[in-house]
């Protein structure tokens, strides 16, 4: 929470730079040890939690300041980021008004405005990433999906959304190329399907249908080490890949 002070800098801060009435919260997904996590932030000195978001600049193109914000309260950079919903409950921003509301008059108070907010979420090789918290934040760490914190705001709807998202993309397009490491194996990739849908699936139907998809190359050769019969590594065909994003294939898991 801010100081008197503090509100009211960031407020002047605020109007004279930021879009008034418009923000956005970013979910960014990270796949290991065989669970979905998700980045999140905790508040300096207090116990609450928020998913990385922050304002437009008021001449700022809408995807530009999506990664600036994520870059600026996680420090992750280049990061593909996907549009998916916009939340725009009149309550939304009440409980952050509420928090202020005695130590500025409301014509002052930044938060005394209705936001939007934009939805972005990312997928993301959790080992290529180091996020760090901004000066905001005390911790920016990742969480599994079972094991969120109590989010403030409308966050956990959010979250919640962005995953519903993910799971109804799995129908018609392929997922894993930003989750998984270069090379991987079938089980290990059903291991994703079945994170991100939370239920188990059919070890024959999966590979039967993720091979007919066409965005596989398997290796010559199996992952050495391990079982006798060790499994062979696979890599995702980007110029496939990519194709099955543009036009989409049919599914339905």
């Amino acid at each position: 929470m801010l100081t008197k002070k503090g509100l009211k800098e960031f407020c002047a801060d605020a109007r004279e730079n930021y879009l008034p009435h418009i923000s956005i919260d970013c979910v960014v997904f990270g796949f290991h040890e065989g669970i979905m996590k998700v980045l999140v932030l905790k508040v300096q000195n207090e116990d609450e939690w928020y998913l990385p978001g922050g304002f437009m600049l008021k001449n700022e193109p809408i995807e530009k300041a999506a990664n600036r914000i994520l870059k600026e309260r996680t420090t992750l950079d280049k990061i593909f980021l996907q549009q998916f919903h916009v939340f725009g409950d009149p309550e939304r921003s009440k409980e952050h008004f509420d928090m202020y509301k005695d130590m500025l008059p409301a014509k002052e108070n930044w938060f005394a405005n209705r936001f939007l907010t934009i939805g972005y979420y990312a997928l993301v090789d959790f080992f290529e990433t180091s996020p760090n918290p901004d000066q905001f934040a005390e911790s920016c760490q990742w969480r599994g999906l079972d094991d969120l914190p109590d989010f403030k705001l409308d966050h956990a709807l959010i979250l919640k959304t962005a995953l519903d998202t993910l799971r109804l993309q799995l129908n018609y397009q392929p997922i894993g190329y930003n989750l998984m490491p270069k090379e991987f194996t079938m089980p290990e990739l059903q291991k994703l399907y079945e994170a991100i849908l939370d239920k188990k699936l059919d070890r024959r139907n999966f590979q039967r249908r993720m091979l007919g998809f066409g965005i596989l190359t398997r290796s010559d050769e199996p992952r050495k080490g391990g079982a006798h019969k060790a499994p062979y590594l696979y890599s995702f065909d980007l110029e496939n890949y990519e194709a099955a994003l543009r036009e989409g294939f049919k599914g339905g898991w």
